[in-house]
């Protein structure tokens, strides 16, 4: 990992037109004393501290712990930062290199995320931090005043009223159509096995009826169905998955029935969002290219400000959702019933209530943050404004405020209000992910400085050694590509000689099933020719994935054929054969075509 970093090093400071020897040695001493933390947690520390520093305009002393100082600048990539920055006094250059922005982003994000296991002690730490969240809501619930919640109840009618009168009308009318998903779940039924399930819940029933839901037709439905009352229901299961070195992520697995039910609701919120003049350029829980075109936007303006919070999810309280849905008591009631209640959560806390509508891992957990989160940075603005907004004062707004999951978009004059707002209502506002007095923005992914994309290429896993890597060699496959789409060539050289050691690595169309190399010359032809399709073909790796044995026939077949969305048949002709994610994956050798 070391040696790639110098790769990147030197190809980066010839972009640049400096020299990196001394960056190198120093990567080096420091990789020799921390190990690979230096690569995955220190240097991502250091291009935090960067970030902030182009928002505020100047480098602080605060700043970039650690590190040994030259004048005004840290001596670690002073020669990049000497292009941003004022060497003696660190004061923002008046038109800093944006070349020399990326650079030091690249450097230092480059395996910020890449995916390895966490130390067992930064595991609990996320775990704890995850059922302190619970107590923080608890507290935070207290403290939400009367007024407040009125004022909160207000405004989501003006924002959402129209959609959830219509949502309300469908529940009533029981027109939700639930869908399994692909994921783990709870009780550890996987691929068709789901379509055969026998476990539902009292509470469910009121709104999800068992004999609608889980056969063909009422009469169908197994005898053995097993109905849960609420103290006895499933809890969701709490797993960390890899996030970064530094912390994982913490998400909980909801049992099959609740999340068959939820995927219902997501649907028809997602169709709500849509059908909405107003909220499908306000809100979106499925794309991310609106965010990113006005953090692009902001950043070149300054007008618009990017918001990111900490632990999203885990402090949006079931209170706010369920004030979010006063007015419409049989859509509440079915949110409420497909909503988990307890957790089981390792090492050592057992179940656990929950006072969070529901963590990463249920399907509705995603859109309701979303609309909570909207209604509070509407009552921020409302109190800059100090008067109250209508729906036509809200339409004013559109393509200026956008909310996306928990990265929001507010135009900078109404910051201070809608922080503190969103404070008073238990979120954390992420000040190392927010930015608004500079020229540099980030939202959804994308990042920019006056108006131009900065964003960097990302390590995901370790480089692969063997063919039997393969999904290292996926992985690896597609940094390489998008370090070509960046530019840097000596980074590309590296990574085609690492590669074409295990596979061979012809040239391809983004539209070939090969793994190959993308390039602006265009694909090989020099291999085969296919007589009978009349087309080039080359000789490559493909990715080969086997899912697991899940056989359905019978009513289960009957009932996922009833379920399945759209006109066209089943796109798998074995899906009632084999189903679920893959157990696994392989790389085979063949040829194919380069297009």
């Amino acid at each position: 990992m070391i040696m790639f970093l110098d790769v990147v090093l030197s190809d980066l400071g010839t972009r640049c037109c400096i020299s990196t020897t001394m960056d190198s040695k120093r990567a080096h001493r420091r990789f020799e004393h921390e190990g690979v933390s230096f690569l995955t947690i220190t240097l991502p520390n250091f291009g935090k501290d960067f970030e902030r520093s182009l928002d505020q305009g100047f480098v602080s002393r605060n700043l970039f712990q650690g590190f040994n100082w030259t004048n005004g600048l840290p001596c670690f990539l002073v020669g990049f930062l000497e292009l941003v920055f004022d060497r003696n006094t660190g004061v923002l250059l008046h038109e800093p290199s944006i070349d020399a922005i990326f650079s030091i982003r690249q450097i230092c994000l480059l395996f910020g995320k890449v995916e390895l296991p966490c130390s067992d002690a930064r595991v609990r730490k996320a775990i704890d931090a995850y059922v302190k969240c619970e107590q923080d809501i608890v507290e935070s619930d207290r403290l939400l005043s009367d007024d407040v919640k009125s004022s909160f109840v207000r405004m989501k009618s003006v924002l959402f009223g129209d959609m959830f009168s219509d949502l309300d009308f469908k529940v009533y009318n029981g027109e939700l159509v639930p869908k399994h998903g692909s994921g783990s779940t709870a009780d550890r039924l996987l691929g068709n096995k789901k379509y055969l399930q026998h476990e539902w819940t009292d509470r469910l029933e009121e709104y999800f009826p068992a004999g609608q839901y889980l056969s063909s037709r009422w009469g169908l439905l197994d005898p053995g169905t097993v109905y849960l009352e609420p103290g006895a229901e499933r809890p969701v299961k709490v797993i960390t998955v890899p996030k970064t070195l530094k912390t994982p992520r913490v998400i909980a697995m909801e049992p099959t029935a609740m999340q068959y039910a939820q995927q219902a609701l997501l649907e028809v919120i997602t169709e709500g969002f849509m059908e909405s003049n107003h909220l499908r350029n306000l809100v979106s829980s499925h794309d991310q290219t609106p965010n990113r075109n006005l953090a692009r936007d902001g950043s070149l303006s300054g007008n618009l400000a990017t918001l990111d919070l900490s632990e999203a999810s885990d402090r949006v309280s079931n209170l706010h959702v369920q004030l979010l849905l006063s007015h419409h008591p049989h859509l509440r009631g079915a949110v409420d019933a497909c909503r988990s209640r307890t957790a089981d959560i390792p090492y050592g806390y057992g179940l656990v209530p929950l006072r969070k509508f529901a963590s990463m891992g249920s399907a509705l957990c995603f859109p309701f943050e979303a609309m909570v989160f909207l209604t509070v940075v509407f009552l921020g603005i409302e109190d800059e404004l100090r008067h109250q907004l209508s729906l036509s004062d809200v339409k004013r707004y559109i393509g200026k405020v956008r909310v996306y999951g928990d990265d929001i978009i507010v135009p900078v004059q109404f910051v201070r209000s809608v922080v503190s707002k969103l404070e008073t209502f238990g979120y954390r506002v992420n000040a190392g992910k927010s930015f608004w007095t500079g020229k540099f923005r980030e939202s959804c992914g994308k990042d920019y400085y006056d108006g131009t994309d900065v964003s960097v290429t990302r390590v995901r896993s370790m480089f692969p050694t063997q063919r039997k890597h393969a999904l290292e060699l996926v992985s690896v496959v597609s940094t390489r590509n998008q370090f070509y789409l960046a530019g840097l060539w000596g980074t590309v050289r590296y990574l085609d000689d690492l590669i074409g050691k295990i596979i061979p690595f012809p040239a391809v169309e983004s539209t070939s099933s090969a793994l190959g190399k993308i390039s602006r010359l265009g694909h090989e032809d020099q291999g085969r020719w296919d007589p009978d399709l009349q087309r080039p073909m080359v000789k490559a790796a493909v990715i080969k994935s086997t899912l697991p044995v899940s056989r359905l026939d019978g009513y289960g077949a009957l009932m996922k054929t009833f379920l399945k969305r759209g006109e066209l048949p089943f796109a798998d002709r074995n899906h009632l054969e084999r189903a679920g994610r893959s157990v696994s994956v392989d790389i085979k050798i063949r040829w194919v075509a380069p297009f």
